[in-house]
């Protein structure tokens, strides 16, 4: 009998749990949307806010750009090395040129840089959103919110698009660049073959995916740390900014990290099968 009351308490418990989750994504959905019409909204440009929007969008970029190009270049020189390498010594060198670009480039190029930029910009945006908040700077109530968002939001997620954008493309061209120096040296003699081989993975359908893919990962990471600073406003006057950063931090990694799965999953289904 007390299991049968325990196995009841922990499936009711279950339920509630699942059916706050379904709301609270609910609730990021409407968020999301509502801030997408914020940043397509000519009149969240003004003057001032195209100033903020400039500096965001430097400053979300600019710090990073080197250090994640160089670190995509040093993996390339180390990635494309051992591939090729290994299959020289199993008679499969025509094949080596092909993976690194579908590995690095198609693949692991999109989702790193989008989570880079997540990591060192956008969650910490978000997480500001709720400091400035809990500090009385940002007003969330019903009269004043859509002005309020409207000065701090859509710069933050146009910065974001931009940054993952940026480097997502630079580095996929000086991924490309490496993979050919590390294989042919300084000569142009293997590019009419590099490109063939090139043209062999970004066939038409390959290409739309790679492209739409980098546009989600960057909408999503820019977006749903937003989303999810603005759901966390809901009672979070008076807490400690620092506890309200590190939640609002974890919450937007947690929700971004499930949608960029998702998204990884679909372009893979997409690519492959």
């Amino acid at each position: 009998m007390s299991l049968t009351v325990s196995l009841q308490q922990w499936l009711a418990q279950m339920g509630r749990t699942g059916q706050q989750a379904v709301v609270d994504w609910l609730h990021l959905f409407s968020l999301s949307a509502k801030i997408l019409v914020l940043a397509l909204s000519p009149s969240s440009y003004t003057l001032d806010n195209r100033g903020f929007l400039l500096r965001n969008m430097y400053s979300n970029t600019a710090p990073i750009l080197l250090g994640f190009t160089v670190l995509c270049a040093l993996v390339t020189v180390i990635l494309t090395r051992i591939v090729v390498v290994t299959a020289h010594s199993y008679g499969l060198s025509h094949y080596a040129l092909q993976l690194v670009i579908r590995v690095l480039v198609l693949e692991l190029i999109p989702i790193t840089a989008a989570l880079f930029v997540a990591l060192r910009c956008t969650i910490p945006d978000g997480a500001e959103l709720l400091a400035l908040h809990a500090k009385g700077k940002l007003d969330m109530s019903p009269d004043k919110a859509w002005s309020g968002m409207q000065r701090e939001v859509p710069p933050r997620l146009i910065a974001g698009l931009f940054a993952g954008a940026t480097l997502a493309a630079l580095s996929s061209v000086v991924v490309l660049v490496v993979a050919y120096l590390t294989s042919y040296g300084f000569t142009l003699s293997g590019l009419a073959n590099f490109t063939r081989l090139f043209g062999q993975v970004f066939n038409p359908a390959v290409t739309v995916i790679f492209v739409l893919k980098i546009f989600f990962f960057c909408l999503t990471v820019a977006l749903v740390p937003m989303a999810s600073a603005l759901v966390g406003m809901r009672g979070t006057a008076g807490m400690y900014a620092t506890t309200v950063r590190t939640s609002a931090e974890m919450r937007g990694l947690v929700r971004m990290f499930s949608l960029i799965l998702l998204i990884e999953m679909v372009s893979l289904a997409g690519n492959y099968y």
